[in-house]
């Protein structure tokens, strides 16, 4: 299904200020919160939509990207998502990167304090 226009989804221009787009977001995600639609699939997707409109337009980078290239902006290669969603701010990054590199050293059936004890490598994530 294709994605419907960021402004549309809205209800407002290209030309709107911060405030013009946060006032519809609010309008929105009031009307078709879960909370007040409760088993309403059609206004959980309207309210996920919304709150996605909202993260783009209210970004001056992303919002300015949006505006040049649509909603390709935000898909990597072969129209996926890419790292469209992944906080690469330092601390969340590493933070991220070393909770992966736990999950996967977990995962193999080993300790992770045997495995870093055999690694060549000494590292610390904490």
């Amino acid at each position: 299904m294709a994605k419907r226009d960021y402004y549309e989804v809205l209800g407002i221009n290209k030309s709107s200020s911060k405030d013009e787009i946060k006032k519809a977001y609010r309008k929105s995600a009031l009307k078709y919160h879960p909370d007040k639609n409760k088993g309403d699939k059609s206004a959980e997707e309207k309210f996920k939509e919304a709150s996605e409109a909202y993260h783009v337009l209210s970004d001056n980078t992303r919002k300015a990207n949006y505006d040049r290239f649509g909603h390709a902006a935000f898909q990597g290669a072969g129209g996926q998502e890419g790292f469209s969603n992944f906080d690469f701010s330092s601390s969340s990054f590493f933070s991220e990167f070393a909770s992966y590199i736990y999950r996967f050293l977990a995962s193999s059936g080993d300790s992770c304090d045997s495995i870093m004890k055999q690694s060549p490598i000494a590292m610390s994530f904490w």
